[in-house]
């Protein structure tokens, strides 16, 4: 059974830091490609940052300079450092794992980014 678990979201003030973690399980995690997506209020799902299963990272505009992805294979976990958080980053952040025709989707957790 995979299961994807996301930790670490919560509420800051603007300029704040937080940093998502998901950690994988019955997946070979690192033949992955691993994202972050993320879903504010009446808005679509948007892809924020993704990483390789070769280690190259790619981001939307808008988080560039700010978030960086990175993962660590040997703990099956992908990791999302925000900083300098805006309100309009306040979303639910969802982790993606990606193979070939096999994905698979996180629950999500709650960022809030208010003063």
């Amino acid at each position: 059974q995979v299961q994807l678990v996301e930790s670490g979201g919560g509420s800051v003030q603007p300029g704040g830091s937080l940093r998502l973690s998901c950690a994988a399980s019955g997946i070979i995690f690192g033949i992955y490609h691993m994202a972050w997506h993320r879903q504010a209020p009446g808005k679509q799902r948007e892809l924020v940052a993704i990483i390789t299963s070769g280690g190259n990272r790619n981001y939307v505009d808008s988080v560039k300079g700010r978030f960086t992805i990175s993962r660590d294979n040997a703990k099956d976990t992908v990791y999302l450092q925000m900083d300098s958080l805006k309100p309009e980053d306040t979303a639910v952040y969802y982790c993606h794992a990606a193979y070939a025709a096999q994905y698979y989707w996180g629950q999500g957790t709650q960022v809030t980014v208010s003063s």
